[in-house]
């Protein structure tokens, strides 16, 4: 089992992407997810990651990482929002589980973000709790209409940094753990077609976004 304690936030960054490069070139290896795999994490588990993403069908965490059992530590909304039950969920993971690495992954064509640009052009909004996720997304758009932004891909990157601001500001256990050194949080984003993940916002890991077209 990787030993999430062992791993620093950039070994557990290097570990993540290596297995999105399997899973785009083709060649998955499906690690961890045999009857000795399920054997060894049973009595407990050392993921290296907690993986904060949308609930897109699409988006399948150990899928599009190549990774298995006891790997990564997941927690999905639609549209990534944030509430008290994701806050306490990624707490856990990196107060309790020791995972150095947090990611907050979106992606293009989300149908969360698509929902709420249209209600806010429209000045509407929708029933039932699908309303709650809207409302929460809202921010990233009027942040990105304040920018003068119009392509999709720069309103999801913008709700990808809103989301990684809001998880430092909101959680003391996880910004303390960035300051420490012991857990780095990133933002990606994930492209459906070619299945890639680059890095859009990151604390406490040096590594650069690429630039904005």
């Amino acid at each position: 089992m990787t030993d999430a304690a062992q791993l620093t936030p950039t070994e557990a960054f290097d570990l993540l992407l290596a297995g999105n490069s399997r899973f785009v070139a083709g060649g998955p290896q499906h690690p961890n997810q045999d009857a000795a795999r399920r054997a060894q994490t049973a009595p407990s588990q050392a993921p290296f990651a907690v993986l904060f993403g949308c609930s897109d069908s699409r988006l399948a965490a150990e899928i599009i990482f190549d990774q298995g059992l006891g790997d990564l530590f997941v927690v999905r909304t639609a549209g990534h929002v944030i509430g008290t039950e994701v806050l306490g969920s990624i707490e856990y993971g990196v107060s309790l589980l020791g995972t150095p690495l947090v990611v907050v992954l979106g992606h293009d064509s989300c149908g969360a973000v698509a929902a709420t640009r249209e209600a806010v052009a429209a000045g509407t909004t929708v029933e039932g709790f699908v309303r709650d996720v809207i409302e929460r997304v809202t921010p990233s758009v009027l942040a990105a209409n304040a920018a003068g932004h119009t392509d999709n891909s720069h309103f999801i990157d913008e709700h990808i940094k809103h989301t990684v601001t809001l998880l430092m500001e909101r959680s003391r256990i996880l910004s303390d753990a960035v300051a420490a050194g012991r857990t780095a949080v990133v933002g990606l984003s994930y492209r459906l077609v070619d299945g890639t993940a680059h890095v859009v916002t990151a604390r406490g890991l040096d590594v650069t976004a690429p630039a904005a077209a």
